[in-house]
């Protein structure tokens, strides 16, 4: 068997060029979770505005409409309402990340669980909130965020200045 050792061919330049452009758009994640934080954020802040704009209708709403399992209907509101107005905040800010993410996935499944009739369009925006949502648990809300200030030093107070690293903190190996 024998090397081609030609100039490489159109399909392997491109292969290389895609690789490369894939590699350069790694450097914009960043940007893409904050992005996903203060969309996901503004859509469920907003939703507990409105809830909150006009309480009797909220109230009438979780009575006749909205059947969350295991909850009286009022409370039921009052703690959907508070989780929409304070978990956005905490996930645009990026502080306790992971926590808000996670509260709003499970307000986001109880909202399709509860509505016996979602219309197809609204489903489609629960599924891609939740997409969102589950990067923003997988990978945390970024370096663009409270908690890459906050967390290591809430850490080492927790668990002593001998505490490991975070995981994107940088490692170094000593050699003795």
């Amino acid at each position: 068997m024998t090397l081609n050792t030609a100039a490489p061919s159109l399909a392997a330049r491109l292969w290389h060029a895609g690789e490369h452009a894939i590699g350069a758009l790694q450097h914009l994640q960043p940007l893409a979770l904050l992005a996903a934080r203060l969309y996901v954020g503004s859509v469920f802040f907003r939703s507990g505005l409105t809830k909150l704009r006009d309480w009797d209708i909220t109230l009438a709403l979780f009575n006749d409409e909205y059947h969350v399992p295991l909850l009286n209907p009022t409370a039921a509101a009052f703690m959907g309402t508070g989780a929409e107005l304070a978990l956005p905040v905490l996930l645009v800010l990026g502080l306790f990340g992971r926590f808000a993410a996670a509260g709003l996935t499970i307000l986001n499944i109880v909202a399709v669980l509860s509505l016996m009739d979602v219309p197809d369009a609204a489903l489609m925006g629960h599924v891609f909130w939740g997409s969102l949502l589950l990067g923003l648990l997988l990978w945390g809300p970024g370096v663009i965020s409270l908690d890459r200030f906050l967390v290591p030093r809430l850490r080492a107070w927790v668990f002593g200045t001998n505490a490991a690293p975070a995981p994107h903190a940088p490692r170094v190996s000593r050699v003795a």
